[in-house]
């Protein structure tokens, strides 16, 4: 798969010159309108219902809200039960339209990441904003999908449509094993030709922005070991330098020597001592030592976020190598947690993106430029990827995602609608090329 630098998308993802709407899609642009009311009072519904990831009946009581939704509008509603995974499940809705058009993939979710202890659990509205736990990540997103699709039933243009609704119950704790937890929406995905992720929009200095691509998220765990001793011997022969002092060299060169574009690496826990040990969960750690003890272990956990795959074997391949050149009387050893791959940037993301812009030009709206990969988290979209072409943001836009506080702006759920229903009403008329 070639991939494209993303210097070069601004002038690759210009929009077509504006036309008019056609009467199906200015009949999407009414529905719209016509029902904000409807959907905000739907929006509250759900954000009042705790959905956090280990809240398995939380869960699936937004996903029973949801599917009754999706079943009025013509869907084949199935729960996925992933109690084999350790979590609720997802709702999955079918709905088979024109043979030979284009077959897609929504993709959102249905937990969040504030489970029962939280403290933050209201909603309230303040003019056009709203705030309430998950009310942008990814409630409001699942409401923006579903006002397209009834927009695109009310013009007729759903009709035709092939389309594979995926609302997981764990994006922001994904269960295991991944084979488990993403089967369905990797299957989904092979049967796809396009996957749009109705994630919150990205904006930047108040400009909405068209994301292509996201880079992976995995974790890594380097314990290092060294010759426990009298501190006065440190540095000679036989003695050597002690587990700290190799973990500092080997996290120093880390950060000097693995600097490229779009790769982070992220050190987020360390202990050292005379006995260091992580917790069972691997969250925090527990160490004790003396001034005058050469400390024989340390520990650290960290995360490594690339764009592309070959990005992540390039940077695990220079970690090994750093890892293994050990200071004397010292040795290390490094393991990678491999979660969620890379969303690269490609030429079929890109033209999405184009196909996007197209419709923001015919209903008077600014080009979205791409906004880059590093201002974006992992998502559920990076795992398939590589099998269908991609585009990212088309749900709520607020602040605050995974914060006390998060707010969804109101005001932009209407265009962020009229987007996605457009957008998937052209798409479903042509084969895709």
């Amino acid at each position: 798969m070639r991939y494209f630098p993303l210097a070069a998308f601004a002038l690759l993802a210009a929009a077509p010159a504006a036309a008019q709407l056609s009467p199906a899609e200015q009949a999407m642009v009414e529905t719209v309108e016509s029902r904000l009311e409807t959907d905000f009072a739907l929006l509250e519904r759900i954000v009042t219902i705790n959905s956090g990831t280990h809240n398995h009946a939380g869960v699936r009581a937004v996903g029973d809200l949801i599917a009754p939704e999706l079943a009025a509008l013509g869907f084949t509603v199935e729960w996925i039960d992933q109690s084999a995974a350790g979590r609720a499940g997802h709702l999955f809705a079918r709905r088979e339209g024109k043979p030979g058009t284009t077959r897609m993939l929504l993709i959102g979710h249905l937990d969040t990441v504030f489970e029962p202890s939280s403290p933050f659990q209201t909603y309230s509205r303040d003019g056009p904003i709203v705030t309430g736990p998950g009310v942008e990540d990814n409630k409001g997103g699942v409401l923006v999908m579903l006002a397209a699709l009834r927009a695109m039933q009310a013009a007729g243009t759903l009709e035709s449509a092939n389309i594979v609704v995926a609302l997981t119950g764990d994006e922001e704790d994904a269960g295991e094993p991944l084979a488990v937890a993403r089967a369905d929406l990797i299957a989904a995905a092979e049967w796809a030709d396009v996957a749009l992720d109705f994630e919150s929009l990205g904006r930047a200095d108040g400009i909405d922005m068209g994301s292509v691509a996201r880079r992976s998220s995995n974790s890594w765990k380097l314990t290092t070991s060294g010759r426990e001793g009298h501190s006065s011997g440190i540095f000679r022969d036989g003695v050597g330098y002690g587990a700290i002092y190799e973990m500092a060299r080997i996290l120093d060169r880390f950060r000097v020597e693995l600097a490229e574009p779009d790769l982070t690496y992220n050190v987020g826990l360390i202990a050292g001592g005379s006995q260091a040990a992580l917790s069972a969960d691997e969250l925090s750690a527990e160490a004790n030592g003396k001034t005058n003890i050469i400390p024989p272990v340390a520990v650290a956990r960290g995360d490594l976020r690339t764009l592309t795959p070959e990005q992540t074997e390039r940077a695990l391949a220079r970690m090994r190598a750093i890892v293994d050149a050990n200071l004397p009387g010292t040795d290390a050893e490094i393991a990678f947690e491999i979660r969620y791959p890379p969303m690269a940037p490609t030429a079929g993301n890109l033209a999405l993106l184009a196909r996007l812009n197209a419709v923001n030009a015919d209903l008077g709206l600014p080009e979205m430029p791409v906004m880059p990969p590093a201002l974006r988290g992992a998502g559920d979209i990076n795992f398939v990827a590589h099998l269908a072409d991609g585009l990212v943001g088309l749900g709520a836009s607020g602040a605050g995602a995974h914060a006390p506080g998060e707010t969804m702006d109101l005001s932009i759920f209407p265009r962020q609608a009229k987007r996605a229903a457009i957008l998937m009403s052209r798409l479903a008329a042509q084969p895709y090329p």
